[in-house]
C-alpha cells in the first residue's frame, strides 16, 4: 500500500467536501492547510437557511449563461468564499496557509485569497477564468496544478 503525499490527501479531502455541494452546474471543495494542520472547509452552495438551487434550479442554466461570467446570477456561495467565512466565524487566520481546492479559483475568489494573505493555491481542476493567475503572480501566491487524485478509499479492516 502506498501512503498518499500531502497534495494527494488534501485534494482528496477537498473532493469529499465537494460532495456537500448544492450547485447543479459543479461541486467545488475546498480545504484550508497550514502546518499539515486543517483549518478550515468549504463548499459551493446556496447561503445558509435559503433554498438552494438542488431545490430550485440553476439560474444560469435558466440564463444560458456559460461559465466564468457573470457571477452575480447565481445563489451559491464559492467553496473558496465559505473557507473564508467559516475561517471569519471560528477566529482563524488563513495567513499563511495553502487552500486545495478541486478547481482553481475564479478571479472574485482570487481576490478575497490575496487579501486573507493565503501562500499558496493547488487545485487539480480547472475553472473557465484564468484570470487570477496574474493576480496570484503579483501577489507572490504559489499556484500549483496537481493530478487528480484517486477516488478510491483504502479499508484496512
Amino acid at each position: 500500500m502506498n501512503r498518499p503525499g500531502l497534495d494527494e490527501y488534501f485534494l482528496k479531502l477537498a473532493a469529499v467536501v465537494a460532495e456537500r455541494s448544492t450547485c447543479c452546474r459543479r461541486h467545488v471543495g475546498a480545504v484550508a492547510v497550514r502546518k499539515k494542520h486543517i483549518l478550515v472547509t468549504g463548499y459551493n452552495g446556496a447561503p445558509a437557511g435559503s433554498t438552494d438551487c438542488l431545490s430550485l434550479g440553476c439560474l444560469r442554466n435558466e440564463q444560458n449563461i456559460p461559465s466564468g461570467q457573470r457571477h452575480e446570477v447565481c445563489r451559491a456561495i464559492h467553496a473558496e468564499q465559505n473557507a473564508i467565512i467559516q475561517a471569519a466565524l471560528h477566529g482563524v487566520s488563513l495567513e499563511g496557509a495553502t487552500l486545495y481546492s478541486t478547481h482553481s479559483p475564479c478571479v472574485l475568489c482570487a481576490k478575497m485569497l490575496v487579501n486573507a494573505r493565503i501562500k499558496s493555491y493547488v487545485s487539480y481542476g480547472q475553472y473557465s477564468d484564468n484570470t487570477f493567475i496574474h493576480l496570484f503572480k503579483e501577489a507572490g501566491i504559489e499556484y500549483r496544478q496537481a493530478g487528480r487524485p484517486p477516488d478510491n478509499i483504502t479499508f484496512l479492516d
